[in-house]
């Protein structure tokens, strides 16, 4: 799922202390599992900005709502007949939804309330941890289910490095080596052999350039 993290309360007043009508929108979708942007979160920080504003003598109006997506046509609708009762959305969502709401309502200014950090795993109550770059060009297959893009600190597509001890990163000695965890994987699924094959570089020019990556599905296209 995304991951994102909530920002410090002193940039988001920052940020929307000139708009008197602001609508603080959540997401029920990844930043409600992260605990970032959901209903709850929506509803402590407007609480928390509408205690300031008070405590400054300025009268705001602060709303909340909650999509159920703020990333797809259908859910945007919702707030369409309300959108202009505000000066501002301040959206609890990924950078994929604030840019999505922007595009759909572009006359309204969308302020982001979170930083969207990568795509993640939840290892425990409060701790996500990176499994995914969205390179576009998976190679879990190869690599025992273990991505070297995202857990290696140095991306090396044909590991370990030099610098890897104890099955250690150089980087970090709390971070797991990326490729001592590939191997152990291989060893384990008896494909050992696999890891005798050289990847070739990979090839950002053609996987990460030339502007956003667009998916096309034409068997689900109406």
């Amino acid at each position: 799922m995304i991951i994102a993290d909530k920002k410090p309360i002193e940039e988001i007043i920052q940020e929307v202390k000139d708009y008197d009508r602001l609508l603080v929108l959540g997401c029920n979708e990844c930043v409600t599992v992260c605990e970032a942007g959901g209903k709850k979160e929506v509803e402590v920080l407007a609480s928390a900005l509408r205690m300031h504003f008070i405590k400054e003598g300025k009268e705001k109006k602060i709303d909340e709502r909650t999509l159920e997506r703020q990333c797809d046509h259908e859910y945007l609708e919702e707030i369409r007949d309300v959108i202009d009762q505000y000066d501002a959305v301040l959206s609890l969502a990924c950078g994929v939804g604030v840019q999505f709401t922007a595009e759909k309502y572009h006359s309204t200014p969308l302020i982001p309330g979170v930083n969207t950090c990568f795509l993640g795993a939840n290892e425990q109550r409060g701790m996500w941890t990176e499994r995914c770059q969205a390179c576009g060009a998976c190679i879990l297959a190869r690599t025992g289910g273990i991505c070297p893009i995202s857990r290696c600190a140095k991306r090396v597509m044909n590991g370990p490095c030099g610098g890897s001890s104890a099955g250690k990163c150089e980087i970090n000695k709390d971070l797991d080596c990326a490729w001592q965890l590939i191997i152990d994987r291989l060893r384990d699924l008896g494909r050992l052999d696999d890891y005798e094959i050289v990847a070739p570089i990979k090839d950002w020019s053609t996987e990460r350039s030339g502007g956003p990556r667009t998916v096309v599905r034409e068997d689900v296209q109406v």
